[in-house]
């Protein structure tokens, strides 16, 4: 029976693999990376937006140093030639970048004018961090959108960076998907509904065929008669 139910849960986590994700970002939106500018600085770098609108995924294969820039053009991170990754302690974004909304209380030593204070996080190349550029910051629907049920752009979008010490930019849109574009969620719910009958029928009907405790005393799931037959063994061989 446990095997059973490890195995049933199993199964759960396959069939909802959305479910377990759409928390960190907003499905009304797809937020898109389109190009990097001028082409030529974009040859090496790997970017994407990761969960619909939530964050962005850089990888650095240019063999050059990336600089990320904050929202007031100072230094936010830096991605060396040798893989290593650094954050800018003094950077405001490092601090603005840890909630959706920037709801957080800065510290006095972030200033973007201050020296960069650089801190290493990594050492594989790659950076992933939410940046309020690329989606709406809003609570509502934009202003943009006069049909939730129709696919619209909301903005396009730019994030600046340093590409060998070269100035370039992260160009990307945002889009408001439209109702008909989401993922039907009702059809995994009846699965979700039907798999959990499946599950108390099949419990119902082993108690019904094994009496009421239908596992033996180590867990397995042997009826009371087999469990009788082996007593019985056991007594004639002595």
């Amino acid at each position: 029976m446990k095997r059973f139910l490890g195995t049933v849960a199993l199964l759960m986590v396959a069939v909802f693999p959305v479910a377990a994700n759409a928390h960190q970002g907003n499905p009304d939106y797809r937020s898109e990376i389109t190009s990097v500018r001028p082409a030529a600085l974009g040859q090496g770098l790997k970017i994407e937006i990761v969960n619909f609108d939530d964050h962005v995924r850089l990888v650095n294969q240019t063999g050059k140093e990336v600089v990320i820039k904050g929202y007031d053009g100072e230094p936010y991170a830096r991605l060396s030639p040798d893989g290593s990754v650094a954050v800018n302690l003094n950077s405001p974004a490092y601090y603005l970048n840890e909630d959706r909304y920037a709801d957080v209380d800065i510290p006095a030593r972030a200033d973007a004018k201050a020296k960069p204070d650089w801190k290493v996080i990594d050492d594989n190349g790659t950076f992933e961090w939410h940046d309020h550029r690329s989606h709406y910051m809003g609570q509502g629907t934009p202003p943009q959108v006069k049909d939730e049920s129709e696919k619209t752009k909301v903005f396009d979008y730019t994030i600046p960076i340093k590409v060998g010490g070269r100035p370039a930019t992260i160009d990307g849109t945002l889009t408001w998907v439209g109702t008909g574009s989401k993922a039907p969620v009702i059809p995994f719910v009846i699965l979700g509904i039907a798999i959990l009958a499946a599950i108390g029928f099949w419990v119902y009907r082993r108690r019904r065929a094994g009496g009421p405790d239908d596992e033996g005393e180590d867990g397995s799931d042997r009826n009371p008669e087999d469990r009788e037959h082996d007593r019985e063994e056991a007594k004639e061989a002595w």
